[in-house]
Order: C-alpha cells, then structure tokens, then sequence
C-alpha cells in the first residue's frame, strides 16, 4: 500500500516522528466490532512494528500494518488532518473510510 499525507496532517504528525526513531501503523481495530468487516482504522506511534507486519510506501512517511487487513483498503491511500475538527481522516481517489480517525499514542 502507499500512503501520502497532505500538508496539515504532516504538521500534526511531526512531533510525534521528528526523532526519527518512532514509525507510523496503520492500526485496524477489530475490538469489539463483531464482524472483521465493521472494523475501524486508526493510526497509531510506535517504536517497533510486530514481526508480521509490512511496511508501505509513503510520501513523507512510510505507514507499516498488518497485511491481513490489506483486502479492506484500496493501495494509494491519502491521510488528511482537519484543524477544525481536530481529527485525522482516511481516503482513497474511490472512497472515506472515515474522517475522525485516531491518533494512538
């Protein structure tokens, strides 16, 4: 898969990744959902990813997930922040896979 960021989600991630040694995932919660089809993207700082991730592609950042998931997303995906809002949004050229989506930390 291949992430691009948009300018205001950058700013808002910088922060957290300017040290260089933490990593962005594309987490795909599942908790509770009932249906590994109703779960919900978040993203999520980590240090290490899990030995079965995969890493994609991104434009600044590179976005590891597990590839289980994969099937749910389409490949080019577009991560937006809205300052309005406060909040982080998924997309495609196709679709909205949401606009609150999580900073985990």
């Amino acid at each position: 898969m291949h992430f691009t960021f948009t300018s205001s989600a950058v700013e808002r991630l910088s922060a957290y990744l300017e040290e260089g040694n933490r990593k962005l995932k594309l987490h795909y919660d599942t908790e509770g959902c009932g249906c590994v089809v109703s779960g919900v993207p978040a993203l999520q700082i980590i240090d290490t990813p899990d030995p079965e991730d995969v890493e994609g592609s991104g434009e600044p950042y590179a976005v590891w997930y597990e590839p289980r998931y994969e099937v749910f997303f389409e490949p080019r995906l577009k991560v937006d922040f809205d300052r309005s809002r406060g909040s982080f949004s998924l997309k495609s050229d196709n679709q909205i896979y949401t606009v609150h989506m999580r900073l985990l930390t």
